[in-house]
């Protein structure tokens, strides 16, 4: 005879997800009326000119396209398929109808973004997907819906696929990346400060503000979806300074910031470019899968190249501002 207490906790999480996934459903709807709404605070409050309302329009096209006749078109189903056979195979299985179970798929959901995420920026190969998100020169509610095209072609789902091995049902892996992706799209307002303590747990609007800024201090940071904990557990964590403002957008972009073939196409075009004049295996590797800017020649434009660079630069001016006036003065005769 079922027990009625666990019929009760099966009865509630089921209503639950069937509110979750409603929710899901208007997603695109919710996101585009918010960041609407957003814009034309915005712009009341600081001026028409002030908001890129073309940068928006282009994002719009971006999510429109990307969810309906993308989704339609693209055989995306394998992964889902991937993801079920995984499940047949898992070593054992989580009890979803007690929170703990629920628990730990959120906990490994986030753990699998993070990498994802932080791959996605080190990985040439994941980063002319994921390099149309970040090519907004202004940072709203309109940019966070930017994801590109070619994101689950390029293999992003990979990085979720392993996880109903560990007794993760896949659906409720996908719909807690859509809850994550869902809860990021607040946190691309540069309106809302930050938020004290939660700072340390949570990935919030100062700490993604510091993801999206091209300034070097701040390359390469603040991978999480929901929690940040793993930035810091990772050594990934940088937090927004009072003394560096975030300056948005791509690090020596050539895209046309407003045309939508550019800033979707752009990446995968120079990546084509670059393994047609590789001369070697080894070059055609390393542009594939080292990190964005790497040249075989170390002449490259990585985040490691330019900090090298800056920090020689530094050290140069250091050491010529340390050499008196007077010794300065027989130098230069």
């Amino acid at each position: 005879m079922p027990d009625p207490k666990l019929s009760r906790i099966a009865t509630g999480k089921s209503r639950h997800m069937t509110l979750l996934l409603t929710l899901l459903k208007y997603a695109v709807v919710i996101v585009l009326a918010s960041s609407a709404i957003e814009a034309l605070v915005l712009s009341l409050r600081h001026g028409w000119r002030r908001y890129d309302w073309r940068a928006a329009c282009l994002s719009a096209i971006d999510i429109l396209v990307r969810e309906y006749p993308l989704r339609w078109l693209l055989p995306l189903a394998f992964w889902t398929d991937a993801m079920n056979w995984v499940w047949h195979h898992r070593l054992w299985t989580l009890p979803m109808h007690h929170w703990s179970g629920w628990g730990v798929c959120f906990v490994g959901q986030e753990f699998c973004y993070y990498w994802y995420h932080r791959t996605a920026h080190r990985m040439r190969w994941f980063w002319c997907s994921h390099a149309v998100h970040h090519s907004p020169v202004q940072l709203n509610l309109s940019a966070a819906y930017r994801f590109g095209w070619t994101g689950h072609l390029a293999g992003s789902t990979l990085f979720f696929v392993f996880a109903p091995l560990l007794g993760m049902p896949p659906q409720v892996v996908l719909t807690l990346l859509s809850v994550n992706l869902l809860y990021q799209f607040v946190l691309h307002a540069t309106w809302i400060p930050r938020l004290g303590p939660l700072e340390w747990i949570l990935n919030t609007p100062s700490a993604h503000r510091v993801h999206h800024a091209s300034n070097l201090e701040y390359l390469d940071a603040n991978y999480g979806g929901v929690l940040i904990v793993f930035d810091r557990l990772f050594k990934t964590y940088v937090a927004q300074r009072d003394d560096v403002t975030c300056r948005f957008g791509l690090v020596g972009s050539t895209a046309s910031p407003h045309h939508l073939l550019s800033v979707e196409f752009t990446h995968w075009h120079a990546l084509g470019r670059d393994l047609r004049r590789a001369r070697s295996l080894r070059e055609v590797v390393g542009y594939l899968v080292r990190p964005p800017g790497w040249r075989p020649d170390h002449s490259g434009d990585t985040t490691q190249d330019l900090r090298r660079r800056a920090t020689f630069q530094a050290s140069g001016i250091a050491r010529r501002h340390a050499v008196s006036p007077a010794v300065r003065g027989r130098i230069g005769s």
